[in-house]
């Protein structure tokens, strides 16, 4: 229990509302009733497992406690004084039914067989076989984390709002839903928490236990313009990086791809290497197309259940053009990597062969002459042949097809805090492969990773793979999901829903992702100017071999 010398504003609201009611305010016992009703219908279906049944008993308790409100002595323990009039009821109801009637769940079979020819009441958007398969759940947890599982999700998810009503710490309610959710089975977990949600007592609750007042209430104008509309749960899942992100934003991957092919052949100096540079992309493209029909026949195969008709075409074309970025990132990086080694010999061949060992000049370079701590504060290198055999650009600010930048750096493969190229690598991340604590681009990997194929613990994109959750066109996490195509544990649930949009990450994406044209413009514009600076310099020295 709290024990606390203090008394909480909650508890001297409470005595507010108490003496207020007594001088004759009946919209304050209204309040009173709009406050703890969750609570106590909380406690009497923990104990009934009649959702009808427990508002009747809650119904009850506040009767009862408006005819002897008078008697409470300790007005700002009106909550404790509520849970004890609310488990008397409960108490004599169940010795009343013998305990076990209400408690056994009917069969499925005659729930549907023998539902009510009328609907529920607007606030109770649960059928009557979602009822019976709710409590045939939660009738096995013991009573001890029963009240807390439940109440849990009737207050909005509030571990708080729970310590708070139970009068526990909120340790005890932490584990005390711990334990009730391993005791839960795993396939009904998600249909209880959405169930449960529709089942909280709405405003209907309120005004019927005010209409039902031994005294006539004449309700305020506010109470009077209540409307009462159903709840409907779920959610409708979108793949949160939006037409720039799933689209847009890859074609700008892809265009800043075709650079590095333009800059090849234009740095290439005999027609071997401009054959080669060609062969090189020829197998990029084909391997992409093999990647992108594996993927989708491994999407169609493994989740093709949640299709009942065709794939609308939108969402169909895509997943497949998502799947060519993937195929595409995928091969121009291990083709990278597997021809690194030989391009690397070729040109100390070249190097020596044309050049006698020393290294030609770069097609431009700037270096300034104002240094801090040894690094200059700008160095730009464009147009470099034999760069993969050099040391790569440093300074704080560093430009080339390999940067280290103390600050920021672009390039081809840029390394920095805040790092942006074809490969970047940093705190941030930007460019057509991303890399970092914050990861944007074509294929992002990170902590919080965003862009046409994002990966990490929380991810947003075409395709996002994560671990806390993820949200795309197709997603997949360990914990909670929103997409079209997806899988994880809490996959396009309310729960899910709520779990994502609390986090800061989803936020930020989505305000990324409104200007995600112009950012990639930050890597693409560097790419762009050092492909037209190599070819001006060929239209200039066209006999130069550097």
């Amino acid at each position: 229990m709290i024990i606390n010398n203090m008394i909480s504003p909650a508890a001297n609201e409470d005595a507010a509302l108490v003496s207020a009611t007594l001088a004759g305010n009946r919209d304050a016992f209204g309040q009173i009733v709009s406050r703890y009703q969750s609570l106590i219908c909380s406690l009497a279906y923990s104990a009934t497992g009649s959702l009808g049944q427990s508002e009747d008993l809650a119904q009850e308790t506040f009767i009862t406690a408006w005819k002897h409100l008078g008697h409470l002595r300790e007005r700002n323990k009106l909550r404790s004084w509520l849970c004890g009039i609310a488990r008397n009821r409960i108490n004599n109801f169940l010795r009343r039914e013998g305990r076990e009637p209400v408690r056994l769940a009917e069969p499925l079979e005659e729930a549907s067989e023998n539902q009510a020819p009328e609907p529920l009441p607007v606030d109770h958007a649960i059928s009557q076989e979602e009822a019976q398969i709710l409590w045939r759940s939660l009738e096995r947890i013991p009573e001890i984390y029963r009240e807390p599982l439940v109440l849990f999700y009737r207050e909005h998810q509030s571990v708080e709002a729970v310590a708070e009503q139970l009068e526990l710490s909120v340790d005890t309610v932490h584990q005390r839903l711990s334990r009730g959710r391993k005791m839960l089975q795993d396939q009904v977990m998600s249909f209880v928490e959405g169930a449960l949600a529709r089942s909280n007592p709405g405003k209907a609750f309120t005004l019927g236990v005010l209409a039902a007042l031994p005294l006539a209430l004449s309700t305020s104008a506010k109470a009077a313009t209540l409307t009462l509309a159903a709840k409907t749960g779920g959610m409708k899942a979108v793949g949160a990086a939006g037409v720039l992100g799933i689209f847009l934003a890859p074609l700008m991957v892809l265009f800043g791809n075709f650079l590095p092919y333009q800059i090849g052949l234009s740095e290439a100096r005999t027609e071997d290497e401009r054959q080669d540079v060609k062969k090189f992309y020829r197998t990029v493209l084909a391997g992409s197309l093999v990647i992108t029909m594996a993927i989708m026949a491994t999407l169609w195969l493994g989740l093709r259940h949640q299709f009942t008709g065709t794939i609308p075409f939108a969402e169909g074309f895509t997943a497949a053009f998502i799947a060519f970025v993937i195929g595409y990132l995928v091969m121009v990086f291990a083709l990278a990597i597997a021809g690194a080694g030989r391009r690397r010999a070729f040109l100390r061949e070249r190097l020596q062969v044309e050049h006698g060992g020393i290294y030609p000049r770069a097609a431009y370079e700037y270096c300034s002459r104002l240094k801090f701590l040894g690094l200059p504060l700008i160095h730009i290198r464009v147009g470099d042949r034999f760069d993969m055999l050099r040391a790569p650009v440093r300074g704080w600010i560093a430009m080339g097809n390999f940067a280290v930048g103390g600050l920021v750096a672009f390039g081809g493969v840029s390394v920095a805090p805040i790092s942006i190229g074809a490969l970047s690598v940093g705190l941030v991340g930007f460019g057509g492969f991303g890399f970092g604590l914050l990861a944007i681009g074509g294929l992002a990997g990170g902590i919080w990773a965003m862009g046409g194929v994002a990966l990490g613990w929380q991810a947003v994109g075409g395709c996002a793979l994560g671990w806390q959750w993820a949200v795309g066109n197709i997603a997949c996490a360990h914990d909670f999901v929103l997409g079209h195509f997806v899988s994880g544990a809490e996959a396009n649930t309310p729960l899910a829903d709520r779990a994502i949009k609390a986090d800061f990450f989803l936020p930020l994406a989505q305000a990324l992702n409104q200007h995600m044209l112009w950012l990639h413009l930050l890597w693409i514009v560097p790419l762009f100017s050092q492909w037209q600076l190599i070819k001006r310099n060929r239209r200039q020295n066209p006999g130069d071999t550097h």
